[in-house]
């Protein structure tokens, strides 16, 4: 009974201050539009570029996603844009001021939001005061990353080419130097090729020839030398080539200028504004004030009467 009174006299006290009650909420939701405006509130644009990471390998356990957020999210990206836009100047930012660069790091990531999307992408999300300069930063964000994964791949790659390029150097060395024993071979002791002319010799050495009994000496003596010479050039040329492959493959990769991002959305500049929402802002400026006006008329009323009943 003393909750259904006190419900009917609340409604009794909104109906009996109505007119204040909607002026209240109708003066505070005036003030939200008023100062939601650019005035008072800078409005962002907002683009976003979705992107999936390619032709890069993961470290360790992590995936290929999140081997880009990390590069995206690195420090050297963040000055880069940092620096081709002079957000210094952009946000209005005082170099001299004792925490400048922490201010500008809140502002950056504040404005600037990298994640994974559920289905493994990249989202890129910029938010900025003028439109065309917020797709601009989205852009450049996958260029820079590009651009710094190019640099990474280059390094190392250019470290595996050179550890190619010397075990070649060796190798070439060594065929070299088992041919120019071959000549050697060939121009002191007459031996060109073991097995051929072994049965030539043989018949000559049958027929009593004097020349034959010299060179069958040093096919005995020098011909295993040749035949083994000839297996160790026939398997390091084979090897040679291997490595050769190798070398010319990633050598292509050095050369090459790939992406390391498929883009699925563009970004592109934004026709209207993201933030603030103003009729967010008119609703609950409106809201709260006349739930404020309620609860203090309800006060005020409830005071008067305790001290009536007091007198």
């Amino acid at each position: 009974m003393d909750n259904n009174y006190n419900n009917l006299s609340l409604l009794q006290l909104i109906f009996k201050r109505k007119w204040h009650i909607l002026i209240i909420t109708a003066i505070a939701a005036c003030c939200g539009a008023i100062f939601s405006s650019s005035t008072f509130i800078t409005p962002l644009y907002r683009s976003e570029a979705i992107a999936y990471p390619a032709n890069i390998a993961p470290y360790s356990e992590e995936s290929e996603t999140e081997q880009m957020l990390q590069i995206i999210n690195s420090q050297s990206i963040v000055d880069s844009i940092i620096e081709k836009y002079d957000l210094w100047t952009h946000y209005g930012i005082d170099r001299n001021y004792e925490y400048a660069k922490s201010y500008m790091m809140y502002l950056y990531h504040e404005r600037i939001k990298i994640s994974k999307t559920p289905y493994d992408a990249v989202s890129i999300v910029v938010n900025d005061m003028d439109p065309v300069t917020a797709c601009n930063i989205a852009k450049d964000i996958l260029y820079f990353f590009d651009k710094k994964i190019n640099t990474l791949h280059r390094i190392k790659t250019a470290e595996v080419l050179n550890m190619y390029a010397k075990q070649l150097e060796f190798k070439q060395q060594d065929i070299d130097n088992w041919k120019q024993q071959l000549v050697e071979l060939g121009s002191n002791y007459g031996i060109a090729n073991y097995q051929q002319q072994s049965r030539e010799v043989t018949r000559a050495y049958l027929a009593g020839s004097p020349k034959a009994t010299e060179l069958m000496h040093n096919l005995e003596k020098y011909g295993p030398d040749q035949v083994d010479l000839e297996n160790k050039i026939i398997a390091e040329t084979r090897s040679y080539t291997e490595i050769k492959e190798v070398y010319e493959q990633n050598q292509r990769f050095f050369l090459g200028n790939l992406s390391y991002s498929n883009i699925i959305t563009e970004p592109y500049p934004a026709d209207k504004k993201a933030y603030p929402v103003r009729w967010v802002i008119v609703v609950i400026s409106g809201l709260g004030a006349m739930l404020i006006s309620i609860l203090t008329i309800f006060i005020i009323e409830n005071r008067k009467r305790f001290i009536s009943t007091d007198k």
